[in-house]
């Protein structure tokens, strides 16, 4: 491949030709034609040379995030797989132009990076990627700090990301790029779903303790579940912050016990919710009495991950939301799981679901806009309408690039009504698309230029 210097002195980023109906332009660069304009330019490592194309996954494979990043890159593969020979929501996804023959004629090939789930490594192994795989498109995440930190890396290096599991409001809020996009829900939808389900189920005088990760999806998480739950009833008594990958949370325990809470909801994800809530069972606050009160305990963004690593005996009535579960029932969803257990021997979880579907809606947009131009394939993921990928129409809407479907509400089963071993979650209601839909301009932030500076 050229490099970028190189083609730069003979390809004007900008410059826009037109040529009339019935005239001719000489041109000095190679042309390509996109959504009826005429348009030349270099951007981030377009133009592809050669018959293959690259992506970047980068993802958690250490850190307290490392379960996520390891089923997501089983989907990453799994999606690659498909796209060059076939198979799984290939023959579901609608409307599609994907054939199963690669994205535009070009095999579809990948290079792997590990986050830590750490922001800095991330970005120095998303621009290693960049730089020396020359990859397309960049995905991944698990963080959102660190989903973010790469969403500002690719934008500058004119290279689209599709945002792996990332559940910050900040994400498609205040840090939202033109080259990013999320198809994962987010902490304001989790707020919106779990709210009325909560006080429904436990009663709207209830007086909530939060102990939340201190980043950024924490915090948008706990200010939505304090606005959504304070608008049923509950009154928010204190929220601590907490360091991710903490191995100990019986200091900020300690705390919960001696407040006169009696609903405890846990921030955490990953691991950190894993050993958040194991420590806070193993204290004995499910059997607790506050204010006449059976103690309860919350998991807002809940995975069947975390459910296995905590234990059914733990997560049991546990209530939460979740992207996606691999129990549904829809053709999209169940062709998806049946590729996924035929490749793994196991299920795949919603970090894997939402990775797949990333990919697959990248390489349909390259098809719908015919290039591999990043502006052009923004413009055909900006306010695309889909089915057949779980969670029923699905609207990747133009303003803030994130996707608005059903949200799922989950608790976790008794160990008595489990069918298998991966049967954790039992899925207790759904909120619509329409109901989950709140204005794109609440978070603020700009998503900037279809080409960067």
């Amino acid at each position: 491949m050229a490099k970028k210097s190189d083609i730069s002195k003979t390809i004007s980023r900008r410059s826009i030709l037109k040529a009339g109906a019935l005239g001719s332009v000489a041109m000095s660069a190679p042309m390509f034609y996109a959504k009826n304009a005429w348009a030349e330019s270099a951007i981030g490592n377009y133009p592809i040379e050669g018959d293959t194309v690259m992506l970047g996954f980068n993802v958690p494979q250490t850190g307290a995030y490392a379960d996520e990043g390891a089923d997501e890159l089983r989907a990453y593969k799994l999606a690659v797989t498909h796209l060059n020979n076939g198979g799984g929501m290939l023959d579901t996804f609608k409307p599609s132009k994907l054939t199963g023959s690669g994205i535009l004629g070009k095999k579809v090939d990948y290079v792997v990076g590990d986050t830590q789930t750490k922001a800095d490594a991330a970005r120095t192994s998303a621009r290693r990627m960049i730089e020396r795989d020359k990859i397309i498109m960049l995905t991944g995440g698990s963080s959102s700090g660190i989903a973010i930190a790469q969403q500002y890396l690719a934008s500058e290096m004119g290279i689209i990301f599709m945002a792996g599991l990332t559940h910050s409001n900040d994400t498609t809020g205040k840090d939202k790029r033109r080259y990013g996009f999320r198809h994962f829900f987010n902490a304001e939808m989790t707020g919106i779903a779990l709210s009325p389900i909560l006080a429904e189920t436990y009663g709207k005088e209830r007086r909530a303790f939060h102990l939340t990760a201190d980043y950024s999806w924490g915090h948008t998480q706990y200010d939505a579940m304090k606005r959504g739950t304070e608008a049923q009833g509950w009154t928010t008594v204190n929220n601590l912050m907490t360091p991710v990958g903490a191995p100990d949370f019986s200091q900020y325990l300690t705390e919960v016990l001696s407040s006169d809470a009696d609903i405890l909801v846990l921030n955490h994800y990953g691991k950190d919710m894993v050993n958040s809530l194991s420590q806070a069972v193993e204290f004995g606050m499910r059997e607790l009495q506050k204010n006449g009160k059976t103690m309860e305990i919350v998991v807002p963004l809940f995975s069947r991950l975390m459910a296995q690593g905590a234990g059914s005996s733990k997560i049991q009535g546990v209530l939460g939301t979740t992207n996606w579960n691999w129990s549904l029932q829809d053709e999209g969803s169940q062709a998806f799981v049946k590729a996924f257990e035929a490749e793994y021997g196991f299920p795949p979880s919603m970090a894997a679901h939402t990775c797949y579907c990333q990919t697959l809606l990248y390489a349909n947009a390259c098809e719908v806009a015919g290039t591999f131009y990043p502006p052009e394939v923004i413009k055909a993921l900006e306010g695309f309408e889909f089915d057949g990928m779980g969670n029923g129409k699905t609207l990747y809407r133009a303003e803030d690039h994130q996707c608005f479907k059903d949200i799922l509400v989950v608790k976790g089963k008794s160990p008595a009504d489990k069918t298998g071993e991966f049967d954790l979650l039992e899925l207790v209601g759904t909120t619509p698309r329409e109901t989950v839909t709140y204005d794109a301009s609440i978070f603020g932030g700009e998503l900037g230029p279809y080409e960067p500076a």
